[in-house]
């Protein structure tokens, strides 16, 4: 687990002198977007230089960040540090060499300068209600930000994960837009950082999970988006709510210079490559609009995916090395070209995390496959990863239950003896269906054997000697509480129980609601006006 990371928030005021000193007599920083955004690079790679390759906070495990271009058209960077264990700072008394939040004193000008003209926050609250964090819909007539900031004579950690940074009470103030602001106004920032750059410059220290979570959230949550729609003057039109309805985005002119000359929107280092997982036959395949399906499917390069070129990879080496690795292992012996939608013997040290996709329980074979995938190493097929001590299961779960990947659960088996006592039918149809979707039972056609009794009492109360209807409407109403989840009887090998089911009676849940909805008499009467092809449409559909 990952117990500190840093977080650095570079805003695009960086570079102010050197953007004025390349502008013509007379011109502005917005008529350049192009100077602007070459300016921004440049201060982001220094600062990336200094974090990850001069080591001013320590030795980077990782590092991500992504560059944002805010409405008004100013870029700025979000960039996450992950340190290395002999980096990170384990107490509080640490967070003082690298983070500040109070104002420099007066004998160290130029760094009290920048603070005092990039690292305020305010004025707000009671001071300035109208400023724009007093606005959010979550403030409720507070600083969105929480500021100004409570006094502290050291820094302490909190609950939220960020720690309560020292905030002397020293009775120096300056006046910035307007009003005087102490230390609670400050916002935090690296001192050698901000000197150096002159820039706004937010450095944080996150140490718990519920930081690390929000903050990877926020650094991928992507551009701003907005809905909209255009309405004419005074002028009667008909409403077309989807020729009105809009969804757009504002792409700033520094954004399309930035886009323009190719400069990277982000950067993950070591690079992360998601490793698909699919059952035999289901990968997922990329079609144009102009390619014939059939064509594609029978193209033997387009249906190639990692895994499957994995398993061949295997195969080819079982004589030729004694080299075994599971699947999450192979980024780092080989690289994944998506020309030749293959895997080659890698050549340089790349350091690529792989990571496997998630799946949830839920989805049944598929997540039973993902767990032997994570610990089967070189297998050679979706057939050998069954195959356990020379004999194939004729399941994942199975295979997984033979090579003591999971446990035998009695408690799926006791879950529905314990409900059999109290609880009525169509309470256990549901739960029985739950048990299903989330326990993933071994064998769910003797466990619907074992408790049919139970599960269709109420039915054979009503018909006692008619065991098809009874049979039927218990299929049915469990056929529903899967359906209503998402699956079916066919996700869990039980498609023989409605096989020989009447049609009327095999109806869906919403088959049946919209059979049995009332309908208006208005809608019986306006059938004589049809014309002829509304009245062969209806006809052909009813």
């Amino acid at each position: 687990m990952v117990n500190q990371i840093f977080y650095n928030h570079v805003t695009a005021q960086c570079g102010g002198f050197e953007i004025k000193r390349e502008l013509a007599p007379g011109e502005e920083a917005q008529n350049r977007p192009d100077i602007v955004a070459r300016v921004f690079r440049t201060k982001l790679l220094a600062l990336k230089k200094k974090l990850v390759e001069d080591k001013i906070f320590g030795e980077v495990a990782a590092f991500v960040y992504v560059v944002e271009f805010k409405k008004r058209g100013l870029p700025h960077a979000h960039i996450l540090l992950i340190m290395k264990p002999g980096s990170k700072m384990n107490y509080t008394d640490d967070f003082d060499k690298f983070v500040s939040a109070e104002i420099p004193p007066v004998t160290n000008v130029s760094l009290r300068t920048a603070v005092l003209k990039h690292m305020m926050h305010g004025p707000c609250g009671h001071l300035d209600p109208d400023r724009q964090c007093m606005q959010h819909k979550s403030s409720k007539g507070r600083c969105k930000y929480a500021y100004p900031k409570q006094f502290a004579a050291s820094t302490t950690n909190s609950s939220d994960g960020y720690p309560v940074y020292r905030r002397r009470k020293t009775g120096d103030s300056a006046k910035t837009r307007g009003e005087q602001l102490d230390n609670r106004w400050v916002i935090p920032y690296n001192p050698y950082l901000l000197d150096l750059f002159d820039c706004q410059l937010n450095v944080e220290v996150c140490s718990t999970i519920q930081a690390v979570k929000y903050l990877y959230k926020y650094v991928y949550k992507g551009h701003d988006k907005i809905s909209f729609n255009i309405v004419a003057g005074d002028a009667v039109q008909v409403v077309d709510e989807i020729q009105q309805y809009q969804s757009g985005r504002w792409v700033s002119l520094i954004e399309v210079m930035w886009r323009i000359h190719g400069f990277d929107l982000f950067e993950i280092h070591p690079p992360v490559m998601p490793l698909p997982i699919h059952l035999p036959g289901m990968q997922a395949i990329q079609l144009r609009p102009h390619e014939n399906l059939s064509r594609v499917v029978s193209n033997e390069k387009r249906i190639r995916t990692p895994l499957t070129e994995f398993f061949r990879i295997n195969n080819d080496n079982e004589h030729k090395t004694t080299e075994r690795y599971l699947y999450s292992q192979f980024t780092e012996h080989y690289r994944w070209d998506k020309t030749e939608r293959t895997w080659f013997k890698r050549r340089n040290k790349l350091l690529v995390i792989a990571r496997l996709v998630f799946v949830s329980p839920s989805e049944g074979e598929r997540y039973f496959l993902r767990l032997l995938l994570n610990h089967v190493k070189s297998p050679k097929s979706f057939e050998d990863l069954k195959t356990v001590n020379g004999h194939c299961c004729s399941t994942y779960p199975e295979a997984a239950l033979e090579l003591r990947l999971i446990e035998e659960d009695n408690m799926v088996d006791l879950c529905p003896t314990e409900a059999c006592n109290v609880q009525m039918s169509s309470a256990l149809r549901r739960l029985f269906a739950n048990v299903l979707i989330f326990c993933q039972p071994k064998d769910p056609v003797n466990l619907w054997d074992k408790y049919y009794t139970a599960l269709s009492e109420d039915f054979r109360r009503e018909h006692p000697n008619d065991a098809y209807t009874v049979r039927a409407l218990t299929v049915q109403k469990f056929e529903q509480h899967l359906e209503a989840m998402g699956k079916s009887l066919h996700t869990f090998g039980l498609a023989h129980l409605s096989e020989t089911q009447d049609i009327v009676l095999r109806r869906t849940r919403d088959i049946t609601d919209a059979l049995n909805a009332p309908i208006p008499e208005e809608c019986v009467k306006c059938r004589s006006s049809l014309n002829p092809e509304q009245q062969q449409a209806f006809d052909t559909i009813v």
